[in-house]
């Protein structure tokens, strides 16, 4: 594939890859965002109820 190169080891096993970003920055962009959600796997979720209710909460402070 154009725009990326695969960098062996001594082994000749695949180690590293070089992405060409003008290129692919779109393949970047899903990459980086699996990698970020992935490293947030264990963390605690919190409802989208909750979240709205929180901003409603925020909302109503400046407001008043």
């Amino acid at each position: 594939m154009r725009g990326i190169q695969f960098l062996v080891d001594e082994k000749g096993e695949k180690s590293a890859v070089l992405i060409d970003l003008k290129r692919h920055s779109e393949l970047w962009e899903d990459f980086y965002d699996r990698a970020i959600a992935r490293s947030r796997d264990g963390e605690p979720r919190e409802t989208l109820a909750s979240v709205k209710l929180r901003l409603q909460g925020r909302k109503r402070r400046r407001n008043g």
